[in-house]
């Protein structure tokens, strides 16, 4: 079957049972408190659901993408039923001694301890389902042909994340007829502090595709990418995010990381980065009694350049927390999505897009898989000394995208 064409992307039958009985080889007892665990843990605390989800969701480096969705969420499930009395911890406190403020309840729980109970969790189901795997785990999901890649570039650390959940109604446990794949682009900032996996951009962007979840549940029309109120997260991050739910594309973001759609092979902008340069972002910050100067860059209060963020609470509230968003109706005719920091969109212009990309694919080695890498390149060729995040998600094969719309005349 062609490259990217729409397929189960589902474990064979033969696939399953080998995948469970190398884990439970590998580990045939429950991790023990003085066991090392198989992945690693970013910080000594975190909310229940970001912890959770996180740690779930490393299980897909291991599985097959469908059978990890479905672990992780059984897992989920059994852990959120648990006593966890024995994991919580008490909020940080602030350098003058005062707690953090609760606007709203706030449960932190020690990291490793949570992780190490989530993995024993993995293991009974993982010995459950070695004897009979659930029909769900079985079911034929679409393949989604993505291509990611990342690097640190010129810069002392590496403050991106990027997000990829094709089967994303397994691992939330959603059942109705609706397909679902999320993707999104994190760009992490704020010095020493983002340096702190317990917060900073890892902590909102987990937090973020559970918001997404919610929020094809109830309906609710506005996202909040603020993060779980009463952390003081004082390390920052855009994001960007996309979920495609059916024929619908449902799309958010804060700060200037970008989606961007082509369809025929044209660039479609779908969202307009927040700015402090931009007239209603402007508007808005001098509103609240603050200002917008030029050093280097637009910046608000001779800061940020981004006028929108998660975290940055030293900021607020002219930095604001509020995400935009939007939805357009699939028609069949879209190419593909790309989501990208602005490492790479600083340099690379939407209208240049198409065309990196149909030369990539036009080429010797030219390869779905690998567009991501390209465009990175590309990005730093043309001069980008920032993080460079770029993640492709195609909507049709990538080889069709070679061949002239019908429309097109054709060269003698």
């Amino acid at each position: 079957m062609a490259e990217g064409a729409p397929q189960p992307s589902g474990q064979t039958a033969e696939e399953t049972p080998g995948f469970l009985h190398a884990l439970l080889r590998d580990f045939p007892a429950p991790l023990s408190p003085e066991s090392p665990l198989p992945w690693k843990v970013p910080g000594p605390v975190l909310t229940l659901e970001e912890r959770v989800r996180l740690a779930a969701l490393t299980l897909g480096n291991y599985a097959p993408p469908s059978l990890a969705a479905c672990l992780a969420h059984e897992a989920v499930s059994q852990l959120l039923r648990s006593d966890l009395s024995e994991f919580r911890k008490l909020p940080e406190q602030e350098e003058d001694g005062d707690r953090v403020e609760e606007k709203a309840p706030v449960t932190l729980l020690d990291a490793a301890g949570l992780a190490r109970s989530l993995f024993n969790h993995l293991w009974q189901a993982c010995g459950q389902w070695q004897q009979q795997v659930p029909p769900v785990a079985r079911a034929p999901q679409r393949q989604w042909l993505v291509s990611a890649h990342a690097i640190r570039n010129a810069r002392r650390r590496m403050e991106d994340r990027h997000v990829c959940l094709p089967a994303f109604n397994l691992l939330f446990g959603l059942e109705d007829s609706v397909e679902r794949a999320y993707f999104a682009v994190f760009d992490g900032h704020g010095g020493a502090d983002a340096r702190r996996p317990a917060s900073g951009f890892r902590r909102p962007s987990v937090c973020l595709h559970v918001v997404k979840c919610r929020r094809q549940s109830t309906g609710s029309g506005r996202a909040d990418l603020r993060g779980p109120k009463g952390l003081r997260l004082q390390s920052g991050s855009t994001g960007v995010c996309a979920l495609i739910a059916g024929n619908t594309l449902h799309v958010a973001w804060l700060g200037d990381s970008q989606v961007l759609l082509v369809q025929q092979g044209q660039a479609v902008k779908l969202m307009e980065p927040h700015r402090p340069e931009r007239q209603d972002e402007k508007g808005r910050i001098e509103a609240l009694g603050g200002f917008v100067s030029h050093m280097d860059c637009w910046r608000v209060n001779g800061t940020l350049a981004v006028s929108r963020a998660i975290g940055d609470v030293f900021q607020k509230p002219y930095v604001s927390g509020e995400a935009d968003a939007a939805s357009w109706e699939l028609t069949g005719s879209e190419d593909y999505l790309l989501l990208a920091c602005d490492g790479f969109f600083d340099v690379v212009p939407h209208q240049e897009v198409a065309g990196l990309v149909r030369s990539h694919l036009a080429g010797p080695r030219g390869s779905g898989l690998r567009v991501a890498e390209e465009l990175v390149a590309a990005a730093r060729e043309r001069g980008s000394h920032d993080n460079i995040t770029v993640v492709v998600v195609f909507l049709r094969d990538p080889q069709d995208l070679l061949e002239p719309e019908p429309d097109t005349p054709q060269s003698s």
